[in-house]
């Protein structure tokens, strides 16, 4: 069961979980991914609801994206956080969807989305679905010199991050 919510009303809850890691999903190809992620900014542009999600270029969740156009922000949320939806937040933060199915190792249980292809997690519950509306890449030279550690020159941190805004289709938080 889906309980519909308005994102605005849980900002504090995803901002809060966002520097511990949340999940962003994507599909494509029958192939579900997800990656962990630390960044990212809830909002209004052009006059709807957007959350803009970073992703390197070169991640695999970037591959999967630029095919189909569409994410979800998975969030815990709730009393605990799962022993499950720590596991997946680790595992989707250290290992590539291009070596192994990173969600089937986590263990956790993947739940039909409404309007996109990438599915909602039920181990963290609080979600958003999103279609990319823009996307840009951020050109690391044009980057503040303060943020460098986050593009060191021959490391896997060495590509530059796309930002897509994503307009958030549905927002719901799943109940059992």
């Amino acid at each position: 069961m889906k309980k519909e919510i308005n994102p605005f009303d849980y900002a504090g809850e995803i901002f809060k979980a966002l520097p511990g890691g949340i999940l962003l999903t994507s599909e494509a190809e029958d192939c579900v991914n997800a990656m962990t992620i630390g960044w990212g900014t809830l909002g209004i542009e052009w006059g709807v609801p957007i959350f803009a999600a970073y992703v390197r270029t070169s991640r695999f969740t970037y591959e999967l994206i630029e095919r189909t156009g569409e994410f979800t922000i998975c969030v815990p949320y709730g009393e605990k956080f799962s022993k499950e939806a720590a596991k997946a937040v680790g595992l989707c933060g250290s290992k590539s969807g291009r070596d192994i199915d990173k969600l089937a190792k986590a263990g956790v249980h993947l739940v039909e989305a409404e309007t996109v292809r990438p599915p909602a997690i039920k181990e963290l519950p609080l979600t958003l679905e999103c279609r990319v509306v823009f996307s840009q890449e951020q050109p690391i030279k044009n980057i503040n010199a303060r943020f460098g550690k986050f593009y060191m020159p021959n490391t896997a941190h060495s590509e530059p991050h796309v930002a897509y805004y994503g307009e958030i289709l549905k927002a719901y938080i799943i109940e059992d």
